[in-house]
Formats: C-alpha cells, sequence, structure tokens
C-alpha cells in the first residue's frame, strides 16, 4: 500500500471518529479550539504591532492549530473534511452537518470567552492601544471585502488548512507536526485569507476594543461614527462570517477531502 494511501485511511480514520463523539465531548473540545485559534491570532497581532511583519505574524499564528492537533480539538475548518467519511458511508449525511453545527458554536463560545478574557484584562489598551487599533484595523478591513471576494479568501484559507492537517497526520513526532503546520497557516495569514473561527475572534475584539477606547485610541482614528457605524454584529455575521464559512467549507470538503478521497479511496 502507498504512503499516499495510508494517509488518506489516516484521514478517514480520524474524521470518522471526530463526527462520532459525544454531543458534549465535542463541544467541550471545539471550545478549546476556538481559544486556540484566538491565542494564535493574539500573538500574530502582537508580531505585527512590534514590526514583525505579515510572515512573521503568519508563522507564529500556527501556534494555533498546533495547540489544536496536539490538543484533540476540534476546528470548524478541518472538521469539514468529514465530508470524506459521508463519502465512505462512515457516517450519515445527518450525522456530518449535526457535528459541523455543534463544532461551529463551541468554535464561537470559546473565541468570546477569549476576547472576554482579553477585554478584561486590558490587553488590548495596553502601549497606547496600539494592539486594539490593529484589532479595529483589521476587523474593518475584514468588513470590506465584497461576498464574493470573502467567499474566495475563505476557499483559500481552508485549502491551505486543510492540507497542513492533511500533512500532519503523516507527522510522527511534535517537531515534525510544527514543521507540517508551520508554512501552509503562514501563507494564508501572510496573504489575508478568511478564516472563519479566527474571525469569530478577531472581529469581536476590535468592536469591542472600539466600544471601549480610550481617548488617546480615538485621537488615532478618523470618521469614529463611521467606524461604529460599520463594526457592528450584523455586518459581522452577513458581510464576513457568513460568506467566509461559506468559503471555508467548499475549501476543505471539496477542494482537499473529497479530492483527496477520489484520488486514494474511491473505488
Amino acid at each position: 500500500m502507498n504512503n499516499y494511501k495510508v494517509a488518506a485511511e489516516k484521514a478517514l480514520d480520524i474524521m470518522s471518529i471526530k463526527a462520532n463523539k459525544p454531543s458534549h465531548k465535542v463541544l467541550l473540545c471545539a471550545m478549546m479550539a476556538g481559544v486556540f485559534i484566538g491565542l494564535g491570532f493574539i500573538y500574530c497581532v502582537i508580531a505585527n504591532v512590534q514590526g514583525a511583519g505579515k510572515i512573521v505574524g503568519g508563522l507564529v499564528f500556527s501556534l494555533g492549530l498546533l495547540l489544536t492537533l496536539v490538543l484533540g480539538a476540534d476546528l470548524f475548518t478541518s472538521t469539514t473534511m468529514t465530508v470524506m467519511a459521508v463519502a465512505s458511508q462512515k457516517i450519515t449525511l445527518k450525522k456530518m452537518l449535526s457535528n459541523w453545527g455543534l463544532v461551529y458554536l463551541g468554535n464561537f463560545i470559546g473565541a468570546l470567552v477569549l476576547v472576554g478574557l482579553i477585554i478584561m484584562s486590558g490587553h488590548p489598551f495596553d502601549n497606547g492601544g496600539q494592539i486594539g487599533l490593529y484589532y479595529i484595523s483589521t476587523a474593518e478591513h475584514k468588513l470590506a471585502h465584497t461576498f464574493v471576494e470573502a467567499v474566495g479568501l475563505g476557499i483559500l484559507c481552508n485549502i491551505m488548512v486543510c492540507l497542513a492537517v492533511w500533512m500532519s497526520l503523516s507527522a510522527h513526532t511534535l517537531i515534525d507536526k510544527m514543521v507540517a503546520v508551520l508554512l501552509p497557516v503562514g501563507l494564508f495569514i501572510a496573504a489575508g485569507f478568511e478564516h472563519s473561527v479566527a474571525n469569530m475572534f478577531m472581529v469581536p475584539a476590535g468592536i469591542y476594543s472600539l466600544m471601549l477606547a480610550t481617548p488617546e485610541m480615538l485621537n488615532h482614528l478618523t470618521d469614529t461614527e463611521i467606524l461604529r457605524t460599520t463594526l457592528t454584529w450584523h455586518n459581522f455575521f452577513i458581510q464576513n462570517l457568513l460568506p467566509v464559512t461559506l468559503g471555508n467549507i467548499i475549501g476543505g470538503s471539496i477542494f482537499v477531502s473529497l479530492f483527496q478521497w477520489v484520488i486514494h479511496l474511491k473505488d
């Protein structure tokens, strides 16, 4: 049996196991992943604020996916690959969709918990509010995409994320996993692709940073009133989260999971 088929069968087994976990464990593992991805984004923001740039920011963001893989958390973007378990008749379509919904909810809860913790800690308002200003500007940028652009960026992002997860399946050590994850994740951050779970942290962090902005921060902002009408929960859901989630589903389930399934596992 060739190594490619071995990796595909391993991915199939893992996706089947993930989809069949008890609901309460799925929710807890998903909440954990929401926190981990948010932590990765915090690291990325600090790198950018300190002038390290997008490439370094992308590399350090990979911490979030690495924590997810090592600690067995459930991340929605990689969970889209459970479609291969449906194609192999390991699980039903209903089971897959139920799992997707639970993971998505858990990721959102975890991301919002982390947002609450960073706001409570005062982290966005350190260094004259430079970190909070970065959250605000990044959130504003994410809401500026058209629907079609956001879908496309979501597709490209999850192709890279799922390829990173797929490659990590061949890893035998923690170092192997780090190497597998580092460059694909670094690319999607540096290129500005859109990750729904990362946005569950990033955009709310921007919304609350604007709501609680210090006078010093407001002095660095132009058209504050326009910003307040732009950075809203409604705009976040409609202009970003919905199309990016759709793109993530297409990128992970079709361009990676089903593509590999057809090549290596379909009779």
